[in-house]
């Protein structure tokens, strides 16, 4: 494993403020990004207006970050337990946004928001931890606790007002959690107590097959998608190995689509794992937070050597986490009502250096 790099923000290359943007609105706090090119972004975020309380905005920008202009925001406010209020973009047209229990989608830009109901919907708590869409069909990860947690796959037509439960893709346990990718394929993964996990694999999202689970009993599966036609997974730890504040991880390649995963060197352990994101096969980044601080480990081949960047002190949780293409990628550092506030920081060598988006 590399030495850590303790590669604080003031020896980056920080993005050069522009001037003033009209678009953006005074003490803009970023919630969420998301990339549908390297130069097509969207941020979602909040201003403290006072009553009643944080108002809504939503960015666009086509230039790579340089310049904003002002989409009509999702009528969604900032909850009061930290939850992140999280945008998935899937054109400048197609977006999805949802505080973790309610989801609303706009076909329009934004112009009009409908919420999106779960069929079945028993009034259980939930956590709705991600959602892909391919092919004209949208996937949701949703948690719900009861007597004991459930995770299932939700899915519909994309920008549908409604989605339904995939039949047989669920699983129930204390611990219970999820993911799924539609980058090169759609992959979904499911597990429960870091001993059960099932996966299943689509060239096209048209018949979803059974595969062997990409991670060995004791780990979860984090998924990086399809990069140079080898698939990447992230094989994540519990919180907490082998030291507080800390997550065993590595990273598992397989040649194909429900093809044989071997593993790389071990990652550093150095924080939580928040999450994974690869801009090739061989480089690829792992956001973490642990002692208040936000960590950015960063490999360029394929896990063998790593690097750390050491990004902030706000250290209340990295987020969004994506490299949209050509070597650029993004992360949301922080919560708009946290101590330390928010911030969007872009890469655009691989994840090896970072600078912050500046907004006004």
């Amino acid at each position: 494993m590399a030495a850590l790099v303790a590669a604080v923000l003031g020896v980056l290359a920080v993005a050069s403020p522009a001037s003033a943007d009209p678009a953006v609105p005074a003490g803009f706090a970023p919630s969420s990004t998301s990339w549908t090119s390297p130069e097509r972004g969207l941020v979602l975020g909040f201003t403290d207006c006072g009553t009643p309380g944080w108002c809504p905005s939503l960015l666009a920008t086509t230039d790579g970050g340089k310049h904003w202009r002002q989409l009509p925001a999702p009528p969604m406010s900032l909850p009061d337990n930290h939850n992140q209020v999280r945008l998935t973009a899937f054109s400048q047209q197609l977006m999805y946004v949802t505080d973790g229990t309610k989801i609303v989608v706009t076909r329009d830009g934004g112009r009009r928001w409908l919420p999106v109901l779960q069929a079945g919907d028993t009034g259980q708590r939930r956590y709705v931890s991600k959602i892909a869409e391919t092919g004209g069909r949208v996937y949701a990860v949703i948690r719900t606790y009861g007597d004991t947690e459930k995770t299932a796959i939700y899915s519909g037509i994309a920008g549908a007002p409604l989605l339904k439960p995939l039949p047989g893709f669920e699983v129930t346990g204390g611990l219970t959690g999820g993911d799924v990718t539609t980058d090169g394929g759609v992959q979904i993964s499911l597990d429960a107590d870091f001993s059960v996990e099932k996966y299943w694999t689509s060239a096209d999202g048209a018949a979803l097959t059974p595969a062997t689970r990409p991670c060995p009993v004791g780990t979860t599966a984090v998924l990086g998608g399809v990069r140079d036609g080898q698939v990447v997974v992230l094989c994540n730890s519990g919180g907490g190995q082998p030291q507080p504040g800390s997550s065993e991880r590595s990273i598992w390649r397989a040649p194909k689509l429900g093809g044989t995963f071997t593993a790389t060197a071990q990652a550093p352990v150095t924080g939580i794992t928040q999450g994974f994101s690869a801009a090739t096969a061989d480089d690829a980044t792992v956001s973490a937070v642990g002692g208040g601080v936000g960590f950015l480990h960063h490999t360029t081949d394929g896990g063998q050597t790593w690097s750390t960047v050491r990004l902030s002190e706000r250290g209340f949780e990295l987020a969004d986490l994506d490299f949209p293409g050509a070597g650029t990628g993004v992360v949301v550092d922080g919560l708009p009502d946290s101590d330390g506030g928010s911030a969007v920081y872009r890469t655009t060598d691989g994840g090896g250096h970072w600078a912050e988006l500046a907004f006004s």
